[in-house]
């Protein structure tokens, strides 16, 4: 019962928020994509010294404001806890809910919300002191820092149960502070998806001295979601991922889309870039929203490399979030 009213009463926030408008003409007449982030994760969501947002997540919100308004920069981030995210999302304080969250039927069951697609392919981790533990079945006893609000906590008992092994799990409001208390010596183990892992090892004042053991705990596939009952914002936000990965396929890039553009004959280009049929209309966008996307933001393997990947200082290798034409998982479906 108290899910029903649950989910009823969530019905009625996005109703109100609806009411007198769909979320894409909120966006419009407001001017900027309003998106979620974590109080800062590198690689996903931080501001750099100029207090601007940077991040694989920051760009799916500019890849949708290109597509909405042909220009990146109108977005607003607003940085929030795990436990207050999917209210925000709810109540309308957020357009689209990053915040590198895992994508689970529970989370669109019974929070109201829909997932518009993959960002990064992820799993929970566990980093140690280099040389202490070589295993994550050898972590009987130990203490182990993690975020609330969070599938972590869930994943780290069922791991544990499924082993026979007994520990302490902390928990704390956020990534940052897990991740303090860890450095601090409070707990034996920090954690999270591997790669937020890998991004608050490369803050750590001795990186090298902490490892993230090989054992993968879950399955972590990391996207948008937007509130259920707006059929056309969650084509456009879903969409707008889709066609990061599908200019990588095409072999499209910021540099040279302008220029394929303006002389190919490959009909799937022609219609990505608005110079063949009306998409961009079947989304109540200019018919040139997809082209904005690539030369505003570029492919998903540009997104990937500047932030996370080989341009950037944590080096993550492309692995399951490589194209599958190159063995990964990501694939975009026909844009026609």
């Amino acid at each position: 019962m108290k899910t029903i009213l649950g989910l009823v009463a969530m019905a009625c926030l996005a109703g109100s928020h609806l009411a007198g408008a769909t979320t894409l003409e909120s966006v419009v007449k407001r001017g900027t994509v309003k998106c979620s982030s974590t109080v800062g994760t590198p690689g996903f969501s931080i501001p750099d010294s100029n207090g601007r947002y940077r991040g694989l997540d920051v760009d799916i919100c500019r890849a949708v404001a290109s597509a909405v308004f042909g220009d990146p920069e109108k977005i607003s981030i607003v940085p929030l806890s795990p436990v207050a995210r999917f209210t925000a999302l709810q109540t309308g304080e957020v357009d689209i809910l990053l915040n590198t969250t895992t994508w689970t039927l529970g989370r669109e069951a019974t929070n109201g919300i829909l997932f518009a697609g993959v960002n990064y392919y992820d799993g929970q981790g566990i980093m140690v002191r280099s040389g202490d533990i070589q295993t994550a079945k050898e972590l009987n006893g130990a203490t182990i820092c993690t975020n609330q609000g969070s599938t972590t906590e869930l994943n780290l008992t069922d791991f544990f149960r499924i082993n026979g092994i007994k520990n302490e799990i902390v928990a704390f409001s956020t990534q940052e502070e897990a991740a303090q208390a860890y450095q601090s010596g409070r707990c034996d183990a920090f954690s999270s998806d591997r790669s937020v892992l890998y991004a608050f090892r490369s803050k750590l004042t001795e990186p090298a001295k902490h490892s993230v053991l090989a054992e993968t705990l879950s399955k972590e596939p990391l996207g948008p979601s937007v509130r259920q009952g707006d059929d056309q914002w969650f084509n456009v936000v879903r969409w707008s991922v889709h066609v990061l990965h599908a200019a990588e396929e095409l072999g499209l890039t910021s540099a040279n889309v302008d220029q394929i553009a303006g002389s190919t004959v490959n009909p799937n280009v022609l219609r990505l870039v608005g110079k063949e049929g009306k998409l961009g209309a079947a989304l109540g966008l200019p018919n040139e929203w997809a082209l904005s996307i690539v030369q505003k933001v570029g492919s998903y393997a540009e997104v990937f490399d500047r932030n996370i990947g080989k341009d950037s200082p944590l080096k993550i290798q492309r692995g399951l979030n490589a194209s599958w034409k190159d063995g990964g998982l990501h694939y975009a479906p026909p844009i026609r």
